[in-house]
């Protein structure tokens, strides 16, 4: 049975974050492709396959780790996109940002994230949260039927 290897997609417009993010996925040996996004106007294009991404065919991000505070768009508005397209609802997508307003949280929760997560101060816990998400939304959790999803 050939499965397709599913990509994780981070939205987040820290290089720092986008690298130690990768750096600890394949620490756990995750064998998901990483894609990344520099803010919320690029993950939209990803994912509705506009600009650069136009053409761009490999289905939907099994898991989307989203930072909130980012230039042009911001997460809550990224998350609002996707939540609205039937295409896209079924992803699960963890909040993973630095902000720790109750707002944000709120948001998030209403709007469907299905974790939120904030990042680490601490280089050594930051790698670990990275690692546990990437091992339970990319393998351990069961995604919804493709039948659910349309692309």
């Amino acid at each position: 049975m050939n499965k397709e290897v599913k990509k994780i997609l981070i939205v987040d417009d820290s290089p720092k974050d986008v690298e130690l993010a990768i750096a600890a996925l394949s620490e756990k040996n995750l064998a998901n492709e990483v894609v990344v996004t520099e803010d919320g106007v690029e993950a939209l294009d990803y994912l509705f396959k506009r600009g650069k991404f136009a053409g761009f065919d490999n289905g939907n991000p099994v898991v989307i780790l989203l930072d909130i505070k980012m230039p042009r768009m911001n997460g809550i508005e990224v998350l609002r996109h996707i939540r609205s397209d039937e295409r896209f609802k079924y992803i699960p997508v963890v909040i993973f940002t630095s902000s720790r307003e109750e707002r944000d949280l709120v948001d998030s929760y209403k709007l469907g994230a299905n974790s939120y997560v904030v990042k680490p101060v601490d280089i050594i816990q930051f790698i670990e949260a990275i690692k546990d998400l990437g091992q339970y939304w990319a393998v351990t959790n069961q995604p919804a039927p493709a039948s659910t999803q349309q692309d």
